[in-house]
């Protein structure tokens, strides 16, 4: 066979090859020996040919084996294959190997041709083998097992959701009975000429009867949730200042339709509370609601709020009908009235104190009422923990940040939500003002020179992306403060508000303790 250009010797070949390589005569004496096996025994391949058998350099088990069972099938059928055997090393370590014996006839000499391949590595292929094939087992038998659980989930799932449709078309059904025909009467007199007071008032009595009955149906569920044990509150450290401006909004428009003096004296610290603000909230409504509802014309009502050791107070009082002596106890009882239903002029089922006791209790709280008596007006008392190491880190910020008199755009359409947003920056000391479009929001922005600008995205005109391009690309705009104000919170929402020059993104609604601490960082910032 001619050698192929570029290829080495066979000889070197013969002498490196990956396996160990010998030929030895019929008696086992070697005639030669690659460098490959002399190296994995610790000889030189010169200290071994001629002079040691080949079954010499095996173990006594493997000798005995070559013996009786190599030496046998060489002579009927010319070769051995994949034999294990231990061969020994010059310090007398035992090396595990596998074996391939072929017996050639050269001329008249017979001589055999071993090769021998080191089986510690594949052992412990052979062992890795094993070790995986026993973890893809037992991560099938674990998928397997998941995905039945998973299955046994998905049918409960679908039980439970069959049963909320069920439910929530049995409910639809039964407010559509009473709702239905208001409704009617409402679209009735939207196209019926006649006199147009009778017409204004019936519009009137409807409208006020339609968000009656959907608060009551609300007041229902909640009460249902707590009694059960599913009301769920999402708590987070808030300044309850802020949602007693928000809830004081809420209600000034049915003070002012009944001529109510309405005041609101809260103090100038912070207070702060671990509490569920939408539910807090609620409560601080249903309470000055009622006030409203039992207040007649002309008469006063307070909210009040201050700090007594580590609970903050919040109080309602008013001047109106008062509550006799013996029906304080009972003020805070599900469906408890004052007088019996024939006798009253005001009031629902009487689950509206239930439920603020229910949600204030929920928060570790407690709720109390007082009353000199009929006549003599009222006044419902709630108190709530104050998480005192935060009130006093909010107070220092807030107390840094009023120093510097920083000035804030809140630009947001949503009216309601930009004003209470505005009072309750002012009430921390800042200076605020409001926009509800985006091409106002810019003419503000230039105007103002605010410090920081608190911006939606979804404005009528141009949206929030737009807005801060344009506020960025001003003279007058390069280094604002800008903050995404929005209801879409996903990461790729965050990059476009980056991308579109925003500095902070915030989901609505927009955590108040979060804004203020972004405030105060930002402060910190422009103060270096």
């Amino acid at each position: 066979m001619e050698k192929k250009e570029g290829a080495p010797p066979y000889n070197i070949l013969f002498e490196h090859a990956a396996c160990g390589l010998a030929v030895a005569n019929a008696d086992g004496v070697l005639l030669h020996i690659n460098f490959t096996l002399s190296r994995w025994l610790g000889y030189e391949p010169a200290d071994l040919v001629g002079k040691p058998r080949i079954q010499d350099l095996f173990s006594v088990g493997a000798r005995v084996f070559h013996q009786t069972h190599c030496v046998p099938l060489l002579q009927v059928q010319g070769s051995v294959a994949e034999v294990q055997i231990e061969m020994v090393h010059q310090d007398r370590n035992r090396i595990p190997v596998l074996m391939n014996v072929v017996r050639r006839r050269h001329d008249e000499t017979v001589l055999d041709e071993f090769a021998f391949f080191v089986a510690n590595d594949r052992r412990s292929y052979e062992r890795e083998l094993l070790s995986a094939r026993k973890r893809a087992e037992n991560e099938l038998t674990a998928r397997l097992t998941a995905e039945h659980k998973l299955r046994e989930m998905n049918e409960q799932l679908k039980l439970a959701d069959r049963r909320k449709d069920e439910f929530l078309a049995t409910l639809a059904h039964e407010l559509r009975n009473p709702l239905a025909p208001m409704r009617n009467v409402l679209e009735i007199f939207k196209l019926q000429a006649g006199n147009e007071s009778t017409r204004s008032w019936a519009l009137s009595v409807l409208d006020r009867q339609l968000h009656q009955l959907t608060h009551l149906v609300d007041d229902l569920m909640d009460v249902a949730r707590i009694t059960q044990g599913r009301m769920e509150l999402r708590r987070q450290a808030v300044d309850l200042r802020t949602i007693l401006v928000v809830a004081s909004e809420d209600v000034r428009g049915m003070m002012g339709a009944a001529s109510h003096k309405f005041d609101v004296d809260l103090p100038e610290e912070a207070m702060m509370a671990d509490v569920d603000p939408t539910r807090i909230t609620q409560v601080i409504v249903n309470l000055l609601t009622n006030a409203a509802k039992y207040t007649p014309q002309g008469g006063r009502i307070i909210l009040r709020a201050k700090h007594e050791k580590a609970e903050a107070v919040v109080s309602v009082s008013d001047t109106g009908i008062g509550i006799p002596e013996e029906s304080l106890a009972t003020v805070f009882d599900m469906f408890s009235q004052l007088s019996p239903a024939l006798e009253r002029s005001q009031g629902g089922l009487g689950i509206g104190l239930a439920l603020v006791r229910g949600l204030v209790h929920l928060h570790d709280g407690s709720v109390s009422v007082a009353s000199q008596g009929a006549g003599k007006g009222s006044e419902f008392t709630v108190r709530l923990p104050l998480t005192e190491a935060t009130t006093q880190a909010v107070a220092s910020k807030v107390s840094e940040a009023t120093a510097q008199a920083f000035r804030i755009l809140v630009i947001d359409d949503n009216i309601d939500a930009a004003q209470s947003m505005t009072m309750a920056l002012e009430l921390l000391g800042y200076e605020a003002q409001t926009a509800h479009d985006g091409h106002i929001g810019l003419q503000s922005a230039e105007r103002f020179q605010p410090d920081v600008i608190l911006l939606d995205i979804g404005l009528p005109d141009l949206n929030g992306y737009e807005v801060a391009r344009r506020i960025r690309s001003s003279r007058f705009g390069k280094d604002m403060f800008l903050i995404a104000a929005t209801g879409w919170g996903q990461e790729a929402d965050k990059q476009l508000a980056l991308d579109a020059g925003f500095d902070c993104h915030l989901t609505k609604p927009v955590d108040f303790n979060k804004l203020q601490e972004v405030l105060v960082q930002r402060l910190g910032e422009s103060r270096r």
